[in-house]
């Protein structure tokens, strides 16, 4: 299990730098005015010195998201832990570092509002993919089950 996730975790290296920078080109046709903005706020780029160590520091993060939740993927194959159970334990390790790199990086307002707001943000598509992937297996499912009648 662990060599699984760690070969999961590598792979997911490109796969989170990929979707955080498909990210910022959504959010730069949505608000940008026409321009690429590679970082979400102001705020980022003052504290980092520069957009370039801004950009570093986020593709970083993007790396680091894609390993975990990349690695934290073997949970589901955890066959003695029902769904409930590895949906919340994936939920805990995607939220515990999905938070900090999200107040680092300014992507949240930095209070109490502004934690509660991206928290509620990040549940609401954490379950919208959850629920479209359990009905996708399900359906998956009753169609092996219709093959095998």
């Amino acid at each position: 299990m662990k060599t699984k996730a760690i070969l999961r975790g590598l792979l997911g290296i490109p796969t989170g730098i990929t979707l955080g920078y498909f990210i910022t080109i959504i959010s730069s046709l949505a608000w940008g005015k026409g321009l690429y903005s590679p970082c979400v706020t102001p705020e980022l780029v003052s504290l980092m010195g520069n957009e370039l160590n801004a950009v570093i520091l986020q593709t970083i993060f993007y790396a680091l998201l894609g390993i975990v939740y990349a690695a934290g993927s073997v949970i589901w194959e955890i066959e003695s832990w029902g769904i409930t159970k590895q949906t919340i334990i994936y939920f805990l390790i995607g939220v515990s570092v999905m938070m900090p790199v999200a107040y680092v990086t300014y992507w949240m307002e930095h209070s109490l509002a502004g934690f509660l707001a991206y928290l509620g943000i990040f549940a609401l598509i954490f379950f919208v993919i959850w629920l479209s992937m359990y009905l996708a297996m399900l359906y998956l499912v009753k169609t092996m089950n219709k093959k095998l009648n």
